[in-house]
C-alpha cells in the first residue's frame, strides 16, 4: 500500500477512533445515548454497580475525552493510546464476561487501537528499555 494512502487511512481511523471515544466520554456526564431495551439482566446489574461507584464512571469519561482528543492529534497520539488502552481491556472483558453481544464491535475498535498502538511502537520503546 501506498505510504500517503495508508497515512490517510490511518488518520481516518484514528479520527473515528477518537471520536467515537469522546463520544462515549461525554455520554458519561450527559446521558445523551438510550441504553439498550434488550440489555441482559446480567449487563444491567453490573452497569448499576459501575454506577453505584460515584466517582468511577465520571474518572472513566474523564480518560475517554482526553484520550479520543490526543488520539485524533497525531503529535499526541501514543498517549491518547496509553490513556485508551485500560479502558478498552474493560470493554473487553466486560463483553467476555457479561454479554458477547458487543464483543464483534470491540474487536473491531481494539484492532484500531492494536494498530496505533504499533504505528508508535517506537515512541514506547524508551519506556521498556
Amino acid at each position: 500500500m501506498n505510504n500517503s494512502i495508508k497515512s490517510k487511512v490511518f488518520f481516518v481511523f484514528s479520527l473515528l477512533f477518537g471520536i467515537m471515544f469522546i463520544n462515549a466520554g461525554l455520554d458519561k456526564f450527559f446521558k445523551f445515548m438510550p441504553m439498550p431495551e434488550n440489555m441482559p439482566e446480567k449487563m444491567l446489574k453490573a452497569m448499576e454497580a459501575f454506577n453505584e461507584i460515584g466517582w468511577l464512571m465520571p474518572l472513566v469519561g474523564v480518560a475517554e475525552i482526553i484520550g479520543g482528543l490526543f488520539i485524533i492529534i497525531p503529535k499526541t497520539r501514543a498517549l491518547g493510546a496509553i490513556i485508551i488502552f485500560p479502558i478498552m481491556v474493560g470493554i473487553f472483558l466486560t463483553n467476555i464476561v457479561q454479554d458477547s453481544s458487543g464483543l464483534p464491535i470491540a474487536i473491531v475498535f481494539g484492532s484500531i487501537l492494536a494498530w496505533i498502538i504499533y504505528e508508535n511502537r517506537s515512541k514506547y520503546l524508551p519506556m521498556i528499555k
